[in-house]
Parts: C-alpha cells; structure tokens; sequence
C-alpha cells in the first residue's frame, strides 16, 4: 500500500529562470510531495529567492519573518529557502531565523530529496556549486499546458561590476543540445506550443560542451520540430549577439519577433564602468541590424539609473538612446549595491533622491514609447496564442501576441491553448483589447 505524499508549497520570488527553478524543485521532491496552493496545509515550504537587487531580498526577508506564526500553528511542518539569497547569505539565514530548517544553493535543487531527508534529523545549509549541468529528470507536463520555460545553461562568466549572479549562479555551463531537444519534443508531444528558452546569457550557449554548438544552431535543431508554433529565449548579452543569430529571425519560423536585449546605460562612460563590453555605438548597430533581418522586431531592455558616479550628462544619453532605439517595453531599476560586486564599493554613490527623478523621469518616457507602440497595432488583426482566462473575467481571454504584447479578448473556452486571429480595437499603457477575428486555425 502506498503511504500518502505530503504537501509542498513554493514561494517564487524574481526571473523567469527562477519559475523554472521552481518548476524543477517540484519535479524533483515529487516522488514524495505533491504541489498545493494554500501554505496553511504544506508539509515543506520552500522560498525561491532572488537577489538582483535589495528590494527583491527585503521581500524575502519580511515573508521568511512572517512564517514564525505558520511553523507555531504547524510544527511539523519544514521550512527552506533556496535560490540566490540562500547562495548568498548560507549560514547567516539560519542565525536570522530559528524557525529555519534548510538553507540550499541555486545548484542544491538537484539534491533537494537529500538535503529535505537530513533536515528532518536538523538544520543544514548547503550552497556548495556543482561542476557541469547535472541531467534532470523527465518532465510530466501538465494537461493542456500551451507554455514551457526550458533551461539551456546556468550561471555566466561576464562579471559585470554591477551583477552578482556569477556569485550565487557560479560559472557557465550548458546543457547537452540533445537533452533540450527531448525535452521539447515531449512538451510539444503532450500537446504544447510554445517554448521559450531560458540562460543568464543564452548567446553564450555551447561554450565548453564536447562537441562545439553554438546558440543558432540549437535554434535551428529546436525550429525544425513538429508543433513548435513559437519559439523565444532570455535574456541575451548585446556583446554575444553574433551575425547568425540575428540572421535566425530571417530564417526560422517559429522564431517570434521579440527580443529582451538589456543595455542597461545609454553612456559609453557608464558602460565601460558597468563592464557591459560594448559601447551605445555597437548596441544600436546591432538593432539596426535586427530590424532589417526583421522589421517587425519588438525590442525590450533592462536600464539601471544612479549607477556610481552617473551624471545627469550620462542620464541623458539613457533617455537618448531609448528615443532611438524605441524600446517597445524596458524594465528600469535604480542602481542598488550587491554584495561581492565591484560596483558596491565604488566612490560616488548616487543619492537616492536623485536616483528616484531619474528613473521617474525614464518609466514616463517609457510609458509614452510602449503606448504609442500598442496604438500602431490598433486596427490590425494579429495571431494570439491564447493561454487562458483573463484574471479580471472568466469570460474574458488572455493571450500574447508573437511580439509579446498581451491581449484581451471575449472568445470561447475551447480556444485555449490555441492560436487565433484577433482584430485589436483598443490599447492601453500594459496590454490591448480586441476581438476575435476568425476561428481557429488549424493546428
């Protein structure tokens, strides 16, 4: 007779690499715990932690504190935290919190069953970094699962003076091409549609494998799969954007026409303290070159604004060079100081006052771009790929557009999953409205 599994319940904080974390730390404890939605009933509360910036790590902070009441009313159960913040912070985690059974590393997930088992006996910690990409287990894809996020490589070797994921992510390495490819194979087998691939810096993929891949390559091997209606990635480093991989939107089908492309400073000053290893120059050639590979290309982007010794000079170039690359969406932070990072001990700390006009002033002129970029889609009928209910209204639908733009529409049950024609008749600064223009196609 089999004993019945206990409840596990995940708490994710920050990237898509991090959902996708999160992904495989349920499918690696399942054997023994099935997923819940209600953290009142979990056996095992894991916290998925991001440490990008002090925002995201003060959330963690404030929920791990908060959980002293949940472990009073249910002693049995187990609490970890795991990902960045338990990479960066170890030992000091449990010193903080009594109430903390196991603390694990962004590499731990694969010996998560493990390390669960020997908490149980008392409080461990283990953010030891593992050497090369560990095979995963077989994914059981969901029922009517229309999106997967897969993983490609893990860690990056840019250091980049701001960023502190090679600290709590460790060096590159990637996953057989091979692997991948089964992976998504048996997504699309069990009725999927779109992948998107996941890396701190999938432009470098291939690096160190024993049989040289490059990133346009595994492209093309994913492209030529049955099924696969749309293919995306993230995030890409502007220095590793090869000629072949720009000349894969003109080539690939299933290739959507969006690319998350941070710059992260208009200044070639700043870039040059940031490490970024390109200039304002050799970013906007490249755009230039993406967008007559294709025309259509919808361009996101990162941006730090009151990086050390910033100026109100080099914030103008920031504002310059989102006017002419016409960002259509960018994600904008004000600089914030990483442990192990060079840039937190740099002279000329920007005031925080200062730091917040400034990136007030780039969210406006970004709301402007992104808005004026949903208006030219007014009137024209796009292909959704529809991904469900609209959160607001179970009779509304929600899905994205190739170009990544969500849109609202009223249309039947049986088009999730699907992809249809939709008329956009509406923008707004986040999303569209639109009506549906014609049945499915056939898929």
């Amino acid at each position: 007779m089999l004993r019945p599994k206990k409840k596990l319940y995940i708490k994710t904080f920050g990237c898509q690499m991090n959902v996708a974390d999160s992904e495989l730390m349920a499918q690696v404890l399942a054997q023994d715990y099935d997923l819940t939605k209600s953290p009142e009933e979990a056996d095992l509360y894991l916290l998925n932690t991001c440490a990008i910036r002090q925002k995201a790590q003060d959330k963690v902070a404030s929920l791990l504190g908060s959980l002293k009441t949940l472990k009073q009313r249910r002693p049995q159960m187990l609490i970890g935290v795991g990902g960045c913040v338990a990479q960066q912070e170890g030992e000091r985690l449990l010193r903080l919190s009594p109430h903390l059974a196991l603390v694990f590393g962004t590499h731990g997930i694969y010996r998560l069953p493990q390390l669960v088992q020997r908490a149980t006996q008392g409080r461990i910690v283990d953010v030891a970094f593992s050497d090369g990409y560990p095979p995963l287990p077989r994914r059981c894809w969901q029922p009517g699962q229309v999106k997967a996020l897969v993983p490609i490589m893990q860690g990056c070797n840019n250091f980049c003076s701001f960023c502190v994921v090679p600290y709590v992510r460790g060096r590159e390495y990637s996953r057989p091409p091979e692997h991948i490819v089964a992976e998504v194979r048996g997504f699309l087998a069990a009725g999927g549609r779109e992948v998107t691939l996941l890396g701190q810096n999938v432009n470098s993929y291939g690096r160190g494998l024993p049989a040289a891949v490059t990133f346009p390559q595994l492209l093309r091997q994913l492209a030529e799969l049955p099924g696969l209606a749309r293919l995306r990635f993230a995030t890409s480093h502007p220095r590793d954007l090869s000629p072949d991989l720009i000349a894969a939107w003109a080539e690939l089908p299933p290739l959507c026409e969006y690319l998350h492309l941070p710059i992260q400073s208009g200044s070639n000053r700043i870039l040059a303290a940031m490490k970024r290893g390109y200039t304002r120059e050799d970013y906007l050639h490249k755009v230039e070159k993406l967008r007559q590979a294709c025309p259509g290309l919808s361009l996101g982007t990162d941006l730090i604004v009151g990086f050390p010794g910033e100026t109100e000079h080099d914030f103008q170039d920031t504002l310059n060079l989102v006017r002419e690359a016409r960002f259509d969406v960018s994600f904008s932070f004000k600089f914030s100081p990483r442990p192990q990072t060079r840039a937190a001990a740099f002279p000329d700390q920007v005031p925080e006052e200062v730091k917040a006009d400034r990136l007030s002033r780039l969210q406006a002129l970004q709301a402007e771009l992104t808005l004026a970029a949903h208006q030219r889609l007014v009137g024209q009928v796009q292909e959704v790929l529809v991904e469900g209910a609209s959160k607001r209204s179970p009779q509304i639908l929600t899905g994205r557009l190739r170009t990544n733009q969500v849109v609202n529409f009223a249309g039947p049950q049986e088009l999730v999953g699907r992809l249809t024609r939709v008329l956009i008749i509406e923008a707004h600064p986040h999303s569209l409205r639109g009506e549906w223009a014609l049945p499915p196609q056939s898929s």
